[in-house]
């Protein structure tokens, strides 16, 4: 017995102390050499593309918007019914949630690992962690500027008028740009492409599908789901470079480009996950 409960003992310390020194790599000061390089990089590109998207939400917002939303069914549609089941995979409290758990299984495992296996199981944590950041810090910032915007949702007024705000309203109603729906979508997309490269044109075939089904459901103007788009990308490439800047599931070539390190194969994954649950 008293084995049994020293045996518990152990791992609950070895637990607490996996945890404390994942979360203390988030925060220690950056020590990539080439990391300033990244930041002007990170810098170009996101200004670049911030630029790019302005002018054509502006151009949505003018031109298109209130033309496209008086396109879609009306909302309580019948048909629409699997639109409304797909676009739960958009939102963010099931994201999150989702990743939090696999995050929390891998915190439980690790633990019970030696050697290669714990260091596969914490490589394949950290890009876990680097997802989960990325798609939370771009909600926040979606979250934000929601309520700080103000831009009400299609037909709220009786009118298909993309012009209707109430900035700082912090309501449900004026919440609609940028999409979180979207903002949610891109920066999952992102994040799992930017460590899994192979994923991308799944991941961002999800996405479309996810700020589609915001259309359609006329939740959304199409510029707001551009923005989200947005949001998510650009939050993302802010979380990757902090990880980058710390050594974390990346690495920086000369050019100040961000590039994944080499992960785990599935092969791989597949033997720590017998390892780490055998009785």
């Amino acid at each position: 017995m008293a084995a049994v409960s020293a045996q518990r003992s152990g791992y609950v310390a070895r637990l607490i102390v996996f945890i404390g020194v994942s979360l203390a790599q988030l925060v220690r000061a950056p020590s990539h050499s080439r990391r300033a390089e990244a930041g002007r990089h990170w810098a170009r590109r996101s200004l670049g593309l911030s630029a790019i998207s302005a002018v054509l939400i502006v151009a949505l917002m003018f031109l298109f918007d209130a033309y496209e939303i008086g396109l879609m069914p009306p909302r309580g549609t019948e048909w629409l019914w699997p639109v409304r089941s797909i676009t739960a995979f958009g939102k963010s409290e099931y994201v999150l949630w989702g990743l939090f758990a696999v995050l929390v299984v891998l915190a439980l495992a690790a633990p019970r690992l030696r050697g290669m296996s714990r260091s596969l199981l914490v490589s394949f944590g950290t890009r876990i962690q680097y997802i989960f950041l990325s798609v939370a810090v771009s909600v926040l910032l979606g979250e934000l500027l929601k309520g700080m915007i103000g831009r009400g949702r299609p037909f709220v007024g009786g009118e298909a008028n993309a012009f209707n705000f109430s900035h700082f309203a912090w309501s449900e109603t004026y919440s609609s740009f940028p999409s979180g729906h979207a903002t949610t979508a891109f920066a999952l997309a992102f994040a799992v492409s930017a460590v899994w490269p192979r994923l991308r044109a799944v991941m961002f075939a999800y996405a479309i599908v996810i700020i589609a089904s915001r259309l359609l459901l006329l939740a959304h103007h199409p510029s707001d789901v551009l923005g989200g788009a947005l949001t998510g990308v650009i939050g993302a490439m802010a979380v990757r470079y902090w990880f980058a800047a710390r050594h974390l599931a990346f690495t920086i070539h000369r050019d100040g480009s961000i590039q994944p390190l080499p992960g785990p194969s599935p092969e791989h994954l597949k033997r720590v996950a017998r390892d780490a649950f055998a009785p």
